[in-house]
């Protein structure tokens, strides 16, 4: 293993390379080595054309833009990833069709690195059928410049399944705490813990170099071995970064609570005003059980979680994260990723594998649309934006909870005692015949027999599973209104707002009143 400076990069990442790295959300940026690339290929226009996958893409909050450092026409030829939202001049350059962009399910592309590293062709999984991951749909591909579906579909035993092959990596820019002069690396002071050994795999299996950035330099000999991440063998390169470019997440240097080296003796969370994304977590917290183990996605559900600390049941149930936490009380915002007071940290590839296999009875997350087959979008609303994990989450949880307002544009809406009152109507529904792209299949959904719920902040859905395929292209509603809030007309603000035929469950009940008083509910599962 070789210490490197910021200037050694021009001559070791070469034109037309594909570049593998680490992080979730704002979470293990490997900022100073990006930069480094970047100051290069200013300088001296290389390294260019390079192919950069990472998951998801990191950045937002300048000065610390993430990767859209590397946004500079050339410098990229194109992006396998999951999401690209918090990249907006990449997201740009695909939205313009200047690079390519193969778009994953955050599971199944950590997945693949074990896969490819172990040598394997790549992974079968149902993740993704029916969705724009589908071949027979999208194939992922997200502009005219991406030609190559990320998968193809099979038939095993009768049952399809979709097949993602693997593919080269030539370089792993990778992170860690602290890095022996052998190349051993921890990740003692880092929010997460990624991919990240399983990249450095996959890499080394294709002959290719590892580079990893690192806050600390220490002598050999100084770091437990049960707590080395990436062991010296694999890695190539290291490179010294300053703290300022080296944050935990995009917002924090350093939170030690996140370390997860002591217990946090009371989780102080931020205060959730009482506003129409409070309201759908109220009434999304109300599917949970005691007992409960749970994900909750970005948006809206991290609010779930601020009301399980709020009303006192966060420790009645486990709540998980994709990056690898189960149990505590994750941390939200600009700050998702850090998780206070777990019971269990893993990395993506594990919890990914839990998910896949049924390990959630329940998850929450966002939905930009729905449509009259139950499905939901995230992921192309005018922009594109990618998946995440919520193809992995949603397809695998016992029950699935969608939450998002029935209408946008200028939607006003504020609690009443007890009831709600819609200020300003949105002037764009929600509820739409067709998504913009489906990211989540309600038809596959029923074939599985899922229970499925879709939260607004003045009416509750569910999805009728007893509905074929061929009924609900028939017209057959597969979504049921069953629950509607107080001081809500039916008609004029539910049904209207909405743009395809519901069924009215003939035990249509209101809202619990508590979700709209703002004083704290007094709810436990």
């Amino acid at each position: 293993m070789k210490i490197i400076e910021q200037k050694d990069l021009r001559d070791i990442v070469k034109d037309g390379d594909s570049v593998a790295t680490t992080g979730f959300t704002t979470s293990m940026l490997c900022d100073y080595v990006f930069r480094g690339i970047e100051k290069s290929f200013l300088e001296t226009g290389h390294p260019k054309d390079l192919e950069l996958i990472s998951v998801p893409m990191l950045g937002i909050q300048k000065p610390y833009e993430g990767m859209d450092c590397l946004s500079h026409k050339g410098l990229l030829r194109g992006l396998r990833t999951c999401h690209i939202n918090m990249a907006p001049e990449i997201q740009a350059e695909v939205m313009n069709n200047e690079i390519y962009c193969m778009m994953y399910p955050y599971g199944c592309i950590v997945q693949l690195y074990r896969d490819m590293g172990a040598g394997k062709p790549g992974i079968i999984s149902k993740v993704g059928l029916g969705t724009f991951i589908d071949p027979r749909i999208e194939g992922g591909r997200c502009n005219e410049k991406t030609k190559e579906d990320v998968c193809e579909v099979m038939d095993i035993h009768g049952e399809e399944y979709l097949f993602y092959p693997k593919f080269n990596i030539d370089v792993a820019v990778l992170r860690g705490t602290s890095i022996d002069r052998n190349g051993n690396v921890t990740m003692e002071e880092e929010a997460v813990l990624a991919e990240s050994m399983e990249i450095a795999q996959a890499v080394k299996r294709n002959g290719g170099i590892v580079i990893v950035q690192a806050k600390y330099l220490v002598e050999n000999g100084t770091l437990k071995p049960r707590e080395v991440s990436i062991p010296g063998i694999m890695v190539d390169y290291a490179i010294i970064a300053p703290t300022e470019h080296h944050m935990q997440t995009m917002v924090t240097e350093m939170n030690p609570e996140w370390t997860h080296k002591e217990r946090s003796e009371k989780v102080e969370m931020p205060e959730v005003p009482l506003d129409v994304r409070k309201i759908m977590a109220r009434r999304a917290a109300m599917e949970i059980e005691k007992g409960t183990v749970i994900n909750l996605g970005i948006g809206v559900p991290e609010i779930v979680g601020a009301v399980a600390n709020e009303e006192g049941f966060a420790e009645d149930i486990t709540m998980t994260m994709e990056c690898g936490h189960v149990g505590g009380v994750p941390a939200n915002g600009l700050n998702f990723g850090g998780c206070y007071n777990p019971e269990y940290v893993t990395n993506p590839v594990r919890q990914m594998d839990f998910y896949d296999g049924g390990g959630l009875d329940a998850c929450v997350l966002s939905a930009a649309e729905v449509d009259r087959f139950g499905n939901t979008n995230v992921t192309k609303f005018g922009r594109i934006v990618g998946p995440g994990g919520y193809i992995n989450i949603a397809t695998g949880a016992g029950e699935a909870v969608f939450c998002g307002t029935l209408t946008a544009g200028g939607l006003e809406v504020k609690a009443d005692n007890g009831k709600l009152v819609i200020v300003n109507e949105g002037s764009k529904k929600k509820y739409v015949p067709d998504v913009e792209q489906i990211t989540y299949s309600g038809k596959q959904a029923a074939r599985r027999g899922q229970k499925v719920t879709y939260v607004t902040e003045r009416a509750v859905f569910v999805l009728r599973n007893e509905v074929t395929e061929e009924e609900a292209n028939a017209g057959e509603p597969m979504l049921e209104l069953i629950e509607i809030a107080p001081g809500i007309d039916l008609q004029s603000q539910v049904l209207d707002q909405i743009g395809f035929p519901v069924k009215v469950s003939p035990n249509l009940k209101e809202m619990d009143p508590r979700i709209f008083k703002d004083e704290p509910m007094g709810y436990r599962p």
